[in-house]
């Protein structure tokens, strides 16, 4: 161990040019790798399960307007772009995979530890700028785990990889919550303010270790002559245009922008929701139903990615998108229990929307992978535009006429789920890595066992042709 090999093989900086055996990772060989970045999922859920719970928290202990609450939400989705289109983007690109995760974690941890002296400070705007340093780690996170999940193992796979990793970001949000109602709900200000600090303490020692272990780890690389393979082999898109040209990567990027924006606004406003619309609902029970209602979150993921083993992803998408659109409408007009439970339906059917896109979005991208899969993240900032304006409907008007705001995206954002289903354009790219044998066709025609073993054999059909060559020669 700490041997000059072990170093190289942790080395931050990969060659991008070059296929790597990672092109044609196996279940088995995929499990390790995708359990560890699993754990970054469940990581940014609990912390937007707890930006949830703080923006309420924020307008009883501060004295603030939901619309200057949504500031949180502002900086924290408003620094998705800078980190996928930016530093993260240029990091993933230049360097690896590996490098995003520690950066990320890096930015992650700082930010939580400033936010502790502004918490102290009773400073709203402090709090704000180390939210906007822990959005820039976490979409850092997001810019890498998002593709790396998809592409890790059998792209035929590939929705149910991300679903399934992102149920856990799911249980993050389910346990946020839970955790605010407690801690934060049913103390005085000073010493809820106080859990809160020790809430951040505790997160940055956990993703400071999660950053040394992540260096440590053995981590397969995925390159872009990798991608660039992946479709050759399925015959699917236009990996040889330019990346101007990925007319399918912008439309879903502008999809994920839309659909990103109205659900964040959704969990943001729902404590104010069931406190303004279900009598005796108080701030501590508001935040146990928006647990409950993450849990239907977490729930919906694990749902739909098996129902992803039986039903195309393309063709779940579009049921849950319009199910989403069918379940919010009517939380406009009801009220008690019923205009809560649509919510509650509403967060079901919302689970697979934002991976399924990313891992449509990103079919065919070849040698663009890495590129592509930063402007589907920066998606994510429609987090920073969409629950602002709920918020100022809803200080006009009320929470539930606010609505009305994450429905009219939703609406746009389906116009994505009817092409990807009925423009052929869209769909066959879709349906040719759904079908794919890629990391699977080995073990199907029983002539491998293992990812080794693979390797071996292609390594000795090279050799064999190379000496017919010369027998030609």
């Amino acid at each position: 161990m700490f041997s000059r090999e072990w170093w190289k093989k942790r080395s931050l900086r990969v060659r991008d040019d070059k296929v790597t055996k990672a092109a044609e990772l196996s279940l088995r060989e995929s499990i390790v790798p995708i359990c560890l970045v699993t754990i970054l999922f469940f990581l940014w859920g609990f912390s937007y399960g707890l930006l949830d719970t703080l923006n309420k928290h924020f307008q009883e202990t501060l004295n603030i307007t939901k619309s200057r609450s949504a500031g949180l939400q502002a900086a924290y989705f408003g620094a998705y772009p800078l980190a996928s289109l930016g530093h993260a983007a240029w990091i993933l690109r230049r360097f690896s995979y590996r490098a995003v995760f520690i950066w990320g974690l890096f930015l992650y941890g700082l930010g939580a530890l400033l936010a502790i002296p502004c918490i102290k400070a009773h400073s709203f705007a402090g709090f704000c700028v180390c939210i906007f340093i822990i959005g820039n780690g976490l979409g850092s996170l997001e810019t890498a785990a998002n593709p790396y999940i998809t592409v890790c193992g059998p792209p035929r796979y590939s929705e149910i990889r991300i679903n399934v990793a992102q149920a856990f970001n799911g249980i993050g949000t389910v346990v946020a919550p839970v955790l605010g109602s407690y801690v934060f709900f049913v103390f005085d200000e000073e010493v809820a303010l106080q859990n809160v600090q020790w809430v951040y303490t505790a997160i940055a020692i956990f993703v400071f270790f999660l950053a040394v272990v992540f260096y440590v780890i053995e981590l397969p690389e995925i390159t872009d002559a990798d991608m660039q393979h992946q479709a050759a082999e399925t015959h699917a898109g236009e990996a040889d245009q330019p990346f101007r040209k990925q007319y399918r990567l912008f439309h879903a990027s502008f999809a994920q922008f839309c659909y990103t924006g109205a659900q964040i606004a959704i969990a943001g406003y729902f404590i104010n929701y069931v406190t303004e619309t279900r009598k005796g609902t108080d701030s501590a029970l508001g935040a146990r139903f928006l647990a409950g209602a993450q849990g239907s979150f977490a729930i919906g993921r694990f749902v739909g990615a098996a129902v992803m083993h039986f039903v195309r992803p393309r063709k779940v998408f579009l049921i849950f998108l319009t199910a989403c659109i069918i379940f919010v409408a009517p939380s406009v007009t009801q009220r008690e229990n019923t205009g809560m439970s649509m919510l509650y339906v509403t967060l079901f059917f919302e689970s697979i929307c934002f991976p399924t896109i990313m891992a449509l979005g990103m079919r065919g991208l070849g040698r663009h992978t890495k590129r592509g899969s930063g402007f589907l993240v920066a998606g994510v900032f429609g987090g920073a535009v969409v629950p602002p304006l709920m918020g100022a409907v809803a200080d006009m008007h009320d929470t539930a006429m606010s609505m009305v705001v994450p429905l009219a995206f939703f609406v746009v954002a389906w116009s994505y789920a009817l092409a990807v289903n009925f423009w052929p354009w869209y769909r066959d790219t879709c349906d040719a890595f759904t079908t794919a044998d890629i990391g699977v066709r080995e073990r199907e025609d029983g002539v491998v066992g293992s990812g080794k073993a693979a390797v071996d054999e292609e390594e000795a059909v090279a050799m064999e042709r190379q000496t017919v060559g010369e027998k030609g020669l």
